[in-house]
């Protein structure tokens, strides 16, 4: 009974620690995008990331964490309301610590959505629709992965969020960028205007932070210090995707623009992260650093394909980072996993299983977030004014600014 006790407490531990990380990796998406928006935004950037995770913290207490965790069928966990059901027992683990490790989760999907609808979104309607994230969005696509739903049964293997979180978070933010539109002035006569952030001191700042929030968010996702040789592991994976994409996003802007651009290297960071996160478990360091570098490429790519071709305003590169990136990270488990991946000699059907979770999940973060968008658009409007947004959100929805 006591080697129990002791076991339960050191994985209670980790499991906390980790979901601390994570919780302050909210402090650097709020300064990644303050950084990369102007000025005269910055209040309101930060209350809204202050708000997601206050937000998420209720909503997925009173009932996401149900709809996620609890038994009821392939697609659909059952109504629980306020944590009322101990899912942390099965894992060895008091249920509040399991709890709190998903709902850090849970908020982070949410808050990515706030970057790639910065400088022009009404207060009132991302309240709203933060709160619709992490109360149902999330958890019903979560449960088919990680409650034991439809896509769990089929060996889908989404380690620590890449489709879960990331992918969900970035096709939620593309469809509320595309249906509330370009900022004033980001598109002139059919060519693009750079609109540069405030402070890319900011932004390098909120990378950091982000990249340490990780090394809880991937190790801290085997809810288990068990195997010290796995969790380890995951922190080599994880950091070695992590350079490796910044390295790829350098010499790739280098030779495409003439110069290395930090802020896209900052995003080469996050990319290689978010990709990793899936496979984070069961590739070699090695396939990490190929993962990652791959995904620094294709960020380059993309944000230049949404910016430019397709001409959807996404201030931080939210949508390439976490919902292209976390999309490809998990495809590539079907190739690099050491046990079964295709260069292992595992052939195609782990690709097409992985192949078939992120479409699934991708569909229904689209299919959901367009009700959710045009919903809000109709009934309340999400979009402020054309003079608020000229003058700056701080002064018109708050009535102060952070630089005075």
């Amino acid at each position: 009974m006591e080697t129990m006790d002791f076991t339960m407490s050191i994985n209670t531990f980790w499991v906390l620690i980790a979901a601390v990380l994570v919780f302050f990796m909210q402090a650097g998406f709020a300064l990644v995008e303050a950084g990369f928006t102007r000025a005269k935004n910055t209040t309101n950037i930060l209350f809204k990331n202050l708000m997601d995770f206050c937000i998420a913290s209720l909503g997925f207490w009173a009932l996401g964490y149900g709809i996620m965790f609890g038994a009821g069928s392939g697609f659909l966990g059952e109504i629980e309301f306020f944590s009322n059901v101990d899912h942390g027992e099965a894992l060895g683990l008091p249920n509040y610590a399991f709890l709190f490790f998903q709902l850090v989760f849970a908020a982070t999907a949410a808050t990515i959505v706030s970057g790639a609808m910065a400088e022009r979104t009404k207060f009132s309607a991302y309240l709203i629709y933060s709160a619709v994230i992490t109360l149902v969005i999330y958890p019903i696509s979560g449960h088919w992965v990680w409650g034991g739903g439809w896509l769990a049964s089929i060996g889908f293997h989404d380690f620590a969020g890449s489709t879960v979180v990331h992918s969900v978070g970035g096709w939620l933010a593309l469809v509320g960028a595309a249906i509330l539109g370009p900022r004033i002035g980001k598109y002139k006569n059919g060519k693009t205007n750079a609109i540069p952030g405030q402070s890319l001191v900011l932004g390098t700042l909120g990378v950091f932070i982000l990249w340490l929030g990780w090394f809880g968010f991937n190790p801290g996702s085997t809810v288990s210090f068990a195997d010290p040789g796995l969790v380890a592991h995951i922190f080599m994976t994880t950091n070695m995707a992590a350079a490796a994409g910044a390295v790829a996003t350098v010499i790739t802007t280098w030779i495409r623009y003439k110069k290395p651009n930090l802020s896209m290297t900052l995003n080469g960071v996050l990319a290689g992260l978010v990709a990793i996160t899936a496979g984070c478990d069961v590739v070699s360091p090695g396939g990490a650093v190929i993962i990652g570098a791959m995904a620094g490429v294709l960020v380059v790519f993309s944000v230049e394909f949404f910016d430019k071709i397709v001409k959807i305003d996404d201030p931080v590169g939210a949508i390439s980072v976490h919902g292209v990136c976390g999309a490809f990270g998990t495809i590539m488990v079907g190739a690099f996993a050491v046990d079964g991946g295709l260069f292992y000699g595992g052939g195609f059907s782990y690709i097409g299983t992985q192949l078939t979770g992120v479409a699934a999940v991708g569909a229904w973060a689209i299919g959901t977030g367009l009700i959710l968008f045009y919903g809000l658009k109709y009934i309340l409007g999400i979009r402020v004014s054309r003079k608020e947004e000229e003058n700056g959100l701080d002064f018109y929805e708050h009535g102060e600014k952070a630089y005075n």
